[in-house]
């Protein structure tokens, strides 16, 4: 029945809604699991209608399975995550307090913005992106589809990057083009490492602020969690035995960075496509799969920030007064109703559904075509 129902789930749903399903469905599943049988992999069902980039190079369980951690985290001691929207201080609190003068001196130009989606979204998400956030970061932003669009690739200055992956909201195409977004980011050199999805919108002086707040060479991944709690997997460990292991991850559509210290130490697993096959070990999206590997196998943890959004949370609820505060803004439906945030701004909610043309012209009045 649980095969049944998630295939259904990424079959029909997409993006983020897909990924928050599967993952709800999965932890409920482990939970309600009282039977005393190994929840092996086996259990967990597979999607196999994606496909993995031509430089995968499959890992076997003896060359990385060994590395994990013998000691799981432990989900009793770890706090809520349930965030709400909220100001600059509440992700800065945690961090150690530098002085304003010694605060890293970070540029957007340090910065590689990756930005997931499918064909069939380049004439209506990509175009509303090109128009508002991206035209002010567009020599940072790389975006990766699963198709070739030569008007596109001639708009972005080239930086459209097609996959080859499947176009479906399979765990395993989902991945695959995490994947590729990995292996452009480690290529390119820069500093930062920012996933975002193509419902998103950036505010790219936030994001700067934000990051500018970690030390220089810091292991850093940061973003927000769609549960309030952390994930289960069950991976395979030698002698046919399967090991529980306890994670965050940052959901995938809410954004995230990772510094690029931290992104190295993930090579192993990350690297030439070996994401896809690390995700087929947990049976888990890519999201979870890069929080799985951070926090199981690389050892660093998630420093979680009120001020990624998707649009899998209540956007009616950030104040007007926070907006130029929050690094991600998102849009879409929730519990069959309009989820957008509430902006008395230029243009009506007909002309602006999503919003972001409101959001955009409030952040940046100088555009030439906010009224």
């Amino acid at each position: 029945m649980l095969l049944l129902l998630l295939l259904w789930v990424s079959l029909t749903i997409s993006g983020a809604v897909a990924t928050y399903l599967i993952v709800s469905l999965l932890d409920h599943y482990w939970r309600e699991d009282r039977s005393g049988h190994k929840l092996t992999p086996d259990r967990l069902s597979a999607y196999s209608d994606g496909q993995s980039p031509k430089s995968v190079s499959p890992v076997e369980d003896h060359v990385w399975l060994p590395a994990l951690r013998s000691n799981a985290v432990n989900p009793n001691s770890l706090g809520s995550s349930q965030l709400a929207a909220g100001t600059a201080q509440d992700v800065t609190k945690h961090l150690p307090q530098r002085p304003q003068s010694v605060l890293s001196t970070l540029e957007l130009r340090d910065i590689f913005i990756a930005v997931k989606t499918t064909h069939m979204f380049h004439k209506s998400r990509l175009e509303l992106l090109l128009q508002t956030w991206i035209s002010r970061a567009s020599g940072q932003t790389y975006i990766f589809s699963d198709r070739e669009d030569k008007e596109l690739s001639i708009r972005t200055g080239h930086h459209i990057i097609n996959t080859n992956c499947s176009s479906a909201h399979s765990r395993q195409a989902l991945s695959c083009k995490m994947a590729v977004e990995y292996d452009v980011f480690v290529d390119s050199g820069l500093k930062w490492f920012c996933h975002m999805d193509d419902d998103n919108y950036v505010n790219v002086r936030a994001l700067v602020k934000l990051l500018s707040r970690f030390p220089p060479g810091q292991d850093v991944y940061v973003g927000k969690p769609s549960l309030d709690r952390p994930i289960q997997a069950t991976v395979k460990i030698p002698d046919n035995q399967t090991r529980s292991v306890f994670f965050w991850f940052a959901t995938g559509g809410a954004g995230f960075c990772i510094s690029r210290a931290l992104a190295l130490k993930m090579r192993p697993w990350a690297k030439d496509g070996r994401l896809v096959s690390t995700a087929e070990t947990i049976r888990l999206p890519d999201d979870c799969t890069v929080g799985y590997i951070i926090e199981v196998l690389v050892g660093r943890t998630l420093t979680q920030s009120p001020l990624f959004h998707s649009h899998l949370e209540t956007l009616q609820v950030i104040p007007t007064r926070e907006l130029h505060n929050q690094v991600t803004l998102s849009y879409g439906t929730l519990e069959n109703k309009r989820n957008v945030v509430v902006l008395k701004g230029a243009f009506s909610v007909s002309a602006d559904p999503s919003r972001f043309k409101s959001i955009h012209c409030l952040l940046h009045p100088d555009t030439p075509w906010c009224p």
